[in-house]
């Protein structure tokens, strides 16, 4: 089998393509109306499936009509979502997108070296090509991820709480997505009987459950990636509260250190009779003021809060938080 790969609008070889019945991958990168408008009308596209195309963001679905369908679905580029509508039809496969997509080009590449053999393989590379663009994602955010873990661990700042926000709202679209296109592709054969002048053999149901094998792979990847964002937000908020409490322990280490001399101060500020005839030398001056009123009762304060466990530190293992292969 023989397939033509276009990446622009040629009527000319479109027609030629046509008489002769050979069958074409068409990839339109920002066709304008007027454009899709012609295209349309050569390939005899339902006005329903025309205005679809027209109007982009629009969550995955399949539509069938008497004579081709319409599939909207998403790949990702550097980080971005790429929406495609997939125009097929026993004759041809036209892909419509207003965004670059290097999985995809890199596959059209591919198909016109090496042509694949039934019309079904075509359909399942341009699929496979979107579907698998979301794995690069998935492994740059896992790795981010895990070091923000760490990092959190560390020394917590609010630095990392911004970038667990723009994770998260990197991640969120893409587990979105990645929903509904497992949900489309939840019954194979299904997919395959509404997607005309195909057929439903078992090699192309192979094919076809490939792809939905990694859509559900993908979509429980970024699930367990929210999870592990909304984990390290709590981590966030649970290693601030610790630092929070160390600097308030901190401080009232300080405040009780400093009441043996608040005392101290008050107690030679009172005129007592005893105190003017007993301390009335510096060396008595010492030895109420600074050893009875200050060195005496810190040493008692030092083995309370010794003894009491206040001052250790825990020794956190530094392996504690590093992941392993069952997590």
């Amino acid at each position: 089998m023989t397939v033509r790969t276009l990446d622009h609008i040629d009527h000319a070889e479109i027609g030629g393509l046509l008489d002769r019945d050979e069958f074409f991958w068409l990839d339109a990168v920002r066709p304008s109306d007027a454009q899709i408008d012609e295209l349309a009308e050569r390939l005899n596209w339902h006005r329903l499936a025309v205005e679809d195309v027209k109007e982009f963001h629009q969550r995955p679905k399949l539509d069938t009509y008497r004579t081709h369908a319409l599939m909207v679905f998403y790949g990702i580029h550097e980080r971005e979502l790429v929406e495609v509508h997939v125009f097929v039809s026993g004759g041809w496969i036209v892909t419509v997108r207003h965004a670059p997509c290097l999985h995809l080009e890199d596959k059209r590449a591919a198909l016109g070296a090496e042509p694949p053999g039934t019309e079904e393989d075509v359909v399942y590379c341009v699929l496979d090509a979107l579907t698998d663009s979301f794995f690069p994602l998935i492994r740059e955010a896992d790795d981010e991820i895990e070091r923000l873990e760490e990092a959190i661990v560390a020394a917590p700042h609010e630095e990392q709480l911004s970038h667990a926000l723009g994770l998260r709202r990197r991640v969120g679209p893409a587990r979105r997505v990645a929903d509904d296109q497992r949900d489309m592709f939840a019954d194979v054969h299904s997919v395959l009987d509404r997607l005309p002048g195909l057929e439903t053999s078992d090699e192309a149901a192979a094919s076809f459950g490939d792809i939905a094998d990694h859509l559900h792979k993908i979509a429980d990847h970024l699930d367990g990636l929210r999870d592990r964002l909304a984990g390290a937000l709590q981590l966030y908020s649970s290693m601030s509260d610790n630092r929070l409490n160390l600097v308030t322990e901190k401080l009232t280490l300080v405040a009780t250190v400093f009441l043996p001399l608040t005392f101290t101060v008050g107690f030679f500020g009172q005129n007592f009779g005893w105190m003017v005839r007993h301390v009335n030398s510096f060396g008595g001056f010492v030895f109420w003021g600074l050893v009875v009123g200050e060195l005496v009762p810190l040493v008692l304060i030092y083995a309370l809060f010794r003894r009491a466990g206040w001052l250790r530190r825990p020794v956190v293992s530094p392996t504690l938080h590093k992941r392993t292969d069952e997590d």
